[in-house]
């Protein structure tokens, strides 16, 4: 059991960092149009957009190795362990603030991990 919870903290650690570097792309880019300058200065320059894909494939990768190996029923809730990273992500690379119902709502979703992981 703790090689599967060491594998969905991984997991989840990588698709919070894919949807930062996202998030990271998105902020780089210029204000969008169906234009080749958009896309070449935007888009293909974009080493976060590049940063995102490496490491959502590396979370798909680590993801159908869990599927394969794990129960589903484990392995999926176990997942949802990526919206703690996220709200740390949120708060601290962000700047954004997190409400006291966010952080309630995380704990209740650990606190579902617990139930499962056992």
């Amino acid at each position: 059991m703790f090689k599967l919870l060491f594998l969905s903290i991984t997991q989840a650690l990588l698709m919070c960092g894919c949807q930062s570097s996202f998030k990271m792309a998105a902020q780089k880019m210029g204000t969008f149009s169906w234009t080749w300058t958009f896309f070449r200065d935007s888009l293909l320059t974009n080493w976060w957009l590049l940063l995102a894909g490496v490491i959502g494939i590396s979370a798909t990768v680590e993801w159908i190795y869990m599927l394969r190996n794990y129960p589903f029923s484990q392995v999926y809730p176990l997942s949802s362990l990526s919206y703690l990273f996220g709200i740390i992500v949120a708060a601290l690379l962000f700047h954004e603030t997190i409400v006291w119902t966010q952080w309630v709502g995380i704990f209740l979703i650990l606190t579902g991990c617990a139930f499962i992981a056992r």
